[in-house]
């Protein structure tokens, strides 16, 4: 068996390769909500805008479009919910009253929003200042109590470009405050579902381990010690790129890369939003440097079988957080993660590409409790392992999800196929 370690500093996402979800509960709703499905595109060039926010206005409920733009989302018909809001980096919100849209085939235009940094008056005079700064504030910016939130989770692996596992779950998050380092997250099962073996694996197993701790654990603010930490900062150089529109705020864009070249640990380049009347990080996007091929393998490697090569090919995260009421909390993470495998005396690679999402539903504050140990998730289990095999087309009930992209959904629906196929 071998495991990669895919981290700086505390951050562990884990794979396992070797040779070769339970529900714990639920119940119907009865039609107690209405879905509305739609397509989310700029409003230049009709391109769809990927993981942009909907939610309803006024709420903490809400989800994410996937890859191709596309979004659902769930309404309690006893909420009172009057409109959805569309936001993404970049872009104006959009308000819409929910009694203009069909209950599918929604198109929504989003009209760009930037501004270049010459329009700027007063910009700060050191990027990295503005990053110490930020993260000086996060006592300010973000929750000093705990909340419970409802999520949606998704993992999935490909070998080349067909699935081989796709798993997925409402998950119940215990979020620790953000001004206690020791008050970690905590995460549980609510329903779940996976569609092992969607495509029979040749040579490898390939598994993921950690499920919604990987997405928790992107989150950069709680968790400084991935790129933050007043030490870590000083490993990076900075540079502020431009002013850009996040839910209808101005942000600053501050790029930021490598200082050196670390003999022993890969190091992170990517941007960070920050909001320019508040300093809080709204979005941050980043990847592994990884040029160095041999250094990064060995850095992903703890334990590989005899003869396997392995080579990490590109890394990315995304982490974006919602304000509500002067507060922003976390709304969505992503991790992908492509590598190739070569057996010894073998002519030809295997490549594989590994992708875990987390998008937040609604969150409370109301009775915040941290769950047990029993309960919990623990941050080594392999995801997939806790969930039965699912063949239920509204499986999810009430509860929000992140629409499949279109091969997800195709690669489902042969899974299912097969499936009904064994069982007559």
């Amino acid at each position: 068996m071998k495991t990669i370690i895919f981290n700086k500093g505390k951050m562990l996402i884990f794979i396992l390769l070797a040779f070769g979800f339970q529900i714990v509960h639920g119940q119907n709703a009865e039609m107690s909500y209405f879905t509305i499905k739609g397509k989310v595109k700029d409003d230049a060039y009709k391109r769809e805008v990927v993981f942009a926010t909907v939610s309803i206005l006024g709420t903490h409920i809400g989800t994410v479009t996937n890859t191709d733009g596309e979004f659902t989302i769930k309404i309690k018909k006893s909420s009172g919910a009057k409109k959805l809001e569309f936001s993404h980096i970049g872009f104006n919100n959009k308000t819409i009253p929910i009694s203009e849209l069909k209950a599918d085939g929604n198109m929504i235009f989003l009209k760009s929003s930037s501004m270049s940094l010459d329009e700027v008056t007063i910009r700060p005079a050191d990027a990295k200042d503005l990053v110490r700064n930020a993260l000086a504030l996060v006592p300010l910016n973000y929750s000093a109590i705990p909340l419970y939130f409802t999520g949606f989770y998704r993992e999935t692996v490909k070998q080349r470009r067909d699935y081989i596992s796709i798993s997925e779950a409402i998950v119940d998050i215990y979020k620790g405050a953000y001004s206690k380092e020791y008050d970690y997250d905590k995460a549980k099962i609510y329903k779940g579902r996976k569609s092992a073996n969607v495509k029979r694996s040749d040579t490898l197993a390939v598994r993921l381990q950690g499920g919604p701790y990987i997405s928790l654990l992107l989150d950069i603010i709680k968790n400084p010690n991935l790129l933050m930490a007043s030490d870590i900062i000083d490993d990076y150089e900075y540079e502020l790129t431009n002013i850009i529109s996040v839910s209808n705020k101005l942000n600053y864009m501050v790029t930021f890369k490598p200082k050196y070249v670390d003999d022993e640990f890969p190091l992170y380049t990517g941007k960070y939003y920050i909001e320019v009347k508040s300093l809080a990080i709204t979005s941050a996007e980043f990847s592994l440097d990884i040029k160095d091929k041999e250094k990064a393998s060995k850095y992903f490697v703890r334990k590989k079988p005899i003869g396997l090569k392995l080579t990490p090919m590109s890394t990315n995260y995304i982490i974006k957080f919602k304000e509500t009421n002067g507060k922003y909390y976390f709304n969505y993470a992503r991790s992908e993660v492509k590598f190739k495998c070569k057996w010894k005396k073998k002519l030809f690679n295997t490549n594989y590409t590994i992708m875990s999402e987390m998008a937040m539903t609604d969150w409370n504050a109301s009775n915040v409790t941290k769950f047990s140990k029993k309960e919990s998730l623990k941050k080594n289990t392999v995801f997939a392992d806790e969930l039965t095999a699912f063949m239920d087309d509204d499986f999810w009930g009430e509860y929000n999800f992140i629409e499949p992209d279109e091969s997800i959904e195709s690669a489902i629906k042969k899974y299912n196929k097969r499936i009904k196929k064994q069982n007559n």
